[in-house]
């Protein structure tokens, strides 16, 4: 019996079906509404789960939701700082309406793609897994001892706020210094701006990216300071959760070498317990397929309501 699966993000809305091994077996995307209303973004996932019941025939084994959040696990509920027309909507009840009998199981976003990542991709074999993604943001999930981690409301493994400054910039979640200040590609550029990069008005991280292959100081300075601030956060919930492997994707981690070589020398200069000495970072396998995948795990996983 298929599963299907659902992806929810501020800026696309993906759906899929897949078989037990977590293959999938269709997948469709489409642009989260830029009318913000409840019932008009909504319309827009209500109109994804249609066509892949239709693709699978009009039955399907369960149902899981990858959202970004925050969640609420125990009201099925989510408030997506990137959807500021959803808060407190009941989307796990709203989608088990559309599937009558049908187990259907929410987990935020970062979990879903540490738990896709830890199934099939690039955390295949690890107990404890960070998976994370560094993009217009940055955001984490945990699987510990081989299980989606949650937390008490359903939130843990929110890294992009571990706060890496003290004394650093604002951030959109109302503190101070978080690693998503200085590691998210628009806070990148921002910062390369501000220490004299010339670039075009609309170039954004991918064009710093640019910038840095070819030599240029400034954004080589830019992608430096971004990753010591993820190794330190790294460096944090590593001696916290005691993990033993790191999945980085996104599309700052598309940068590879240039995110990926200054981060584990600084990760070298943070994690100096004995218990860290193997903690691995790796680049993510699954893209943006990885929420897809991970909600499917979720689905069919065996414990309490989500």
């Amino acid at each position: 019996m298929r599963t299907l699966c659902l992806d929810i993000g501020g800026t696309k809305i993906a759906a899929g079906l897949a078989d037990t091994a977590g293959v999938l077996l269709h997948t469709a995307t489409r642009p989260t509404p830029a009318r913000r209303d409840p019932e008009g973004v909504w319309a827009a996932v209500a109109a994804m789960i249609a066509d892949a019941l239709r693709v699978a025939g009009g039955t399907v084994g369960a149902v899981g939701i990858a959202s970004a959040g925050p969640v609420d696990l125990r009201a099925g509920t989510v408030s997506p700082i990137n959807i500021p027309g959803w808060r407190g909507f009941p989307l796990r009840d709203r989608v088990t309406d559309l599937v009558p009998g049908v187990p259907v199981r929410l987990g935020g976003d970062g979990v879903c793609m540490a738990l896709g990542e830890h199934w099939r991709g690039a955390g295949r074999g690890a107990r404890f897994l960070l998976g994370m993604v560094v993009s217009t943001g940055v955001g984490g999930g945990l699987v510990l001892d081989g299980a989606p981690y949650d937390g008490r409301t359903g939130n843990a493994g929110h890294v992009g706020h571990v706060v890496v400054d003290q004394d650093g910039e604002p951030c959109a979640c109302g503190g101070r210094g978080c690693v998503e200040t200085v590691a998210a590609g628009p806070a990148m550029v921002r910062w390369a701006r501000a220490n004299g990069w010339a670039a075009a008005p609309d170039a954004g991280a991918r064009e710093l990216a640019d910038a840095a292959e070819a030599g240029d100081a400034v954004a080589l300075a830019a992608f430096r300071r971004g990753a010591r601030g993820v190794a330190a956060m790294i460096a944090s919930v590593g001696a916290v959760c005691d993990l033993d492997l790191v999945v980085v994707g996104g599309g700052v981690a598309k940068s590879g070498r240039l995110l990926f070589d200054p981060l584990r020398a600084a990760l070298s200069d943070y994690a100096r317990l004995d218990f860290l000495a193997g903690l691995r970072v790796v680049g993510a396998q699954l893209g943006g397929e990885a929420g897809l995948v991970g909600a499917a795990r979720l689905a069919t996983m065996t414990f309490g309501r989500r």
